[in-house]
């Protein structure tokens, strides 16, 4: 928001300090206050309902013991197949060796007869 500074016109008014707002601010500020009113309320409504009921106590005890547990495991318990028939997978086909070089380096290229 730029501040204008008093200052006197070409034909001798006095215009008094003031401050302008950007061209499109005022609505965009407006929406914005509007918005966050909105927020505030929706969550200040939502926390004020649980404010005049007494607080939560839980429900569970700890540690949790269980009493139908006699320390071994069931064969119940033991996964079974979910499928009936076998299941294949593509077995990996036999590795292709590397290809051998046919160069053998240093290149001697006075074996080949050339002269540099």
């Amino acid at each position: 928001m730029p501040i204008v500074r008093p200052y006197v016109r070409s034909d001798g008014t006095p215009v008094r300090g003031h401050s302008r707002w950007a061209p499109g601010a005022r609505r965009e500020m407006t929406i914005f206050a509007v918005f966050g009113l909105a927020v505030f309320g929706i969550g200040h409504a939502s926390t004020a309902k649980g404010t005049d009921s007494a607080p939560r106590r839980p429900s569970v005890t700890y540690p949790i013991h269980f009493d139908h547990h006699t320390g071994s495991f069931s064969r119940d318990a033991v996964p079974r197949p979910t499928v009936s028939y076998p299941i294949k997978f593509d077995a990996p086909g036999p590795r292709k060796s590397a290809p051998q070089p046919t160069v053998s380096y240093p290149i001697d290229l006075s074996t080949l007869g050339a002269e540099r």
